[in-house]
């Protein structure tokens, strides 16, 4: 067994492509319309062309304002995302525009960084730290 697909909450189906491809970085892998107001949109990252699938999922769903608003509330990030040098993501994602809610800081085994992804999220970066 292993992850397929994962999915975050957006707001914007749109704007959210544009930020996670353009900013970000990763690649469109599928965009097929469901409805006339939604589209089964998943992106993938450039290392990883055939790795999981982040699905770019409508927060339509009650259950998911509340849900994201709480999370978003306490600071607590909807999911994470590895990259191998957080200071150098950090200053590339800043330089773009992107605001962060924690710098990097150091956790022992990871170096971790959060910001908003503009479409009602906080998302993590992180790297593993080597052993001292």
């Amino acid at each position: 067994m292993r992850i397929n697909l994962a999915s975050v909450f957006v707001d914007d189906q749109d704007k959210a492509l544009r930020f996670y491809t353009e900013i970000l970085g990763f690649v469109k892998k599928e965009d097929v319309p469901i409805t006339e107001k939604f589209r089964w949109i998943t992106v993938v990252s450039k290392e990883e062309p055939d790795g999981v699938e982040l699905v770019l999922e409508p927060d339509e769903n009650p259950a998911v304002g509340p849900f994201k608003t709480s999370l978003y509330s306490q600071g607590i990030p909807f999911t994470s995302f590895a990259v191998d040098d957080v200071y150098e993501e950090h200053e590339r994602l800043r330089a773009l525009g992107v605001v962060f809610t924690k710098d990097p800081v150091s956790h022992g085994q990871v170096t971790l960084a959060v910001f908003d992804d503009t479409c009602g999220n906080l998302i993590q970066i992180m790297q593993m730290n080597e052993a001292a």
